[in-house]
């Protein structure tokens, strides 16, 4: 397996074909042999905070409801069916006492046991021998997430995610909370949208904006099973200078730089770094010189930032050396539908998922994750739209978006059999279709 010190390689060339994002029957192959058996990221965990809260997860045709246990320290989860006539019993999130479906008022207490059955009697003692709970479904934590599995004989969370908590425990997931939470219903397929997040390549042509001061724009990536991830190992310009696709001199003074790459985050996207972040960083301006070179005008801002985070309380996180933050890279993409880019005190995470049948349309969510001081987090909100004609979210998801739709509309094309991706810098999409069509088709990619 390659390692992050390795340089680019010739490596297999792999071809996605367009069935894979378009066809119906790929999307039952998916209903079938890859939501099933997958651990999915059902909800954070601040999202249901309090004994009794619950949350539902919908993907493709189940729905799972996910609660927090009455002793408040676990998390259980249950098909939403109810086992009398079928009908989904909850919606939504919220707190509750108990799970009662309100077509024939059949009740399940937390533990998804049946304590109601209306008119039991009628069935004259044929249901106590039939089983009338609620079907319970794997669950597991990791990161402040909440994790589950409809397989009940899948392998453990921690085995799936290996070697992922390698590299990213250091960031500690577990104590950032909301920023922000979008929940996006888009007109493409779950895959096209995922794959927005999956490559550095796009940023060039895509994120135009950044490239006076982003440094380097190339990337490199790598598999790890089933995961993978990506990051600027071979990097030959720093954050707050131009990059080297630009051709332009480094400027004398690159503080402005450093400051207008955090302001351009932080205006434009508000996430992976923080506000707290973009504020330190213009101190620069007073703590540096003009003539300070672009390795220490990043580092002091990334001092300052860890100053700024003691003071409210939060800190950095103390295992997140220099070398860990090197090893972990950009972003990683955690198989099938999750993709994260940490920083410090913060990270972007995505989820994508289908949305029904219909292979041109997904449910996708943005979560801004932030460090926070002790009580100081806003209240847990996701900001739902079911319709996104017209509406902006910020310039960089803007930009992503765009992409999405021109992508599905265009690879119906007669012309377009299949796609072609990077084979150095979109490895993370070669390896995340490797592995899909092993679960989905039972084939494996030499």
């Amino acid at each position: 397996m390659a390692t992050v010190s390795e340089k680019p390689r010739v490596r297999d060339i792999i071809r996605v074909s367009r069935d894979n994002y378009l066809s119906r029957e790929f999307v039952q192959q998916e209903k079938d042999n890859l939501w099933p058996k997958v651990w999915q990221v059902a909800c954070r965990e601040e999202q249901i905070p309090n004994p009794g809260d619950y949350i539902v997860f919908d993907v493709a045709d189940d729905s799972i409801i996910v609660v927090r246990d009455r002793n408040g320290d676990s998390f259980s989860a249950f098909f939403n069916v109810c086992p009398h006539r079928g009908r989904q019993i909850m919606e939504g999130c919220g707190h509750a006492v108990n799970f009662r479906c309100q077509y024939h008022n059949w009740t399940f207490d937390l533990d998804g046991k049946n304590v109601v059955v209306q008119d039991k009697e009628d069935w004259n003692g044929t249901l106590d021998n039939e089983d009338i709970d609620l079907h319970r479904v794997k669950t597991g934590r990791w990161g402040g997430f909440v994790w589950i599995n409809m397989d009940p004989d899948s392998e453990s969370l921690e085995e799936y995610l290996n070697p992922i908590p390698e590299y990213l425990d250091p960031f500690e997931y577990e104590n950032m909370r909301f920023r922000w939470a979008l929940e996006l219903h888009i007109p493409c397929n779950w895959k096209v949208a995922m794959e927005a997040f999956m490559e550095g390549y796009h940023v060039a042509a895509t994120h135009t904006q950044l490239l006076p001061t982003q440094g380097e724009d190339y990337t490199t990536s790598f598999s790890h099973g089933k995961h993978a991830h990506f990051g600027y190992w071979g990097a030959t310009a720093m954050l707050g200078t131009p990059s080297p696709r630009l051709k332009r001199e480094t400027p004398a003074d690159v503080r402005p730089g450093v400051i207008e790459f955090f302001r351009m985050m932080e205006e434009d996207f508000a996430a992976i770094f923080t506000d707290r972040d973009y504020e330190a960083a213009k101190r620069i301006m007073t703590e540096l010189p003009p003539d300070v070179d672009p390795l220490t005008a990043f580092g002091m801002a990334v001092e300052l930032g860890r100053r700024a985070a003691e003071e409210e309380g939060c800190g950095y996180p103390p295992n997140l050396t220099p070398e860990a933050m090197y090893k972990a890279g950009t972003d990683w993409h955690i198989f099938p539908n999750c993709v994260t880019l940490p920083y410090f005190d913060g990270a972007v995470w995505y989820r994508a998922r289908p949305d029904g049948d219909d292979p041109n349309k997904c449910i996708f969510n943005i979560w801004s994750l932030k460090r926070y001081g002790p009580g100081k987090e806003p209240k847990a909100q996701t900001e739902v739209h079911t319709d996104i004609t017209g509406k902006s979210f910020g310039l960089i998801v803007d930009q992503d978006l765009a992409n999405m739709f021109m992508v599905q509309k265009g690879m119906k094309n007669r012309v377009f059999s299949y796609a072609r991706p990077n084979p150095v810098q979109e490895e993370e999409i070669t390896n995340f279709h490797r592995t899909l069509e092993q679960y989905v088709l039972g084939q494996s990619r030499s």
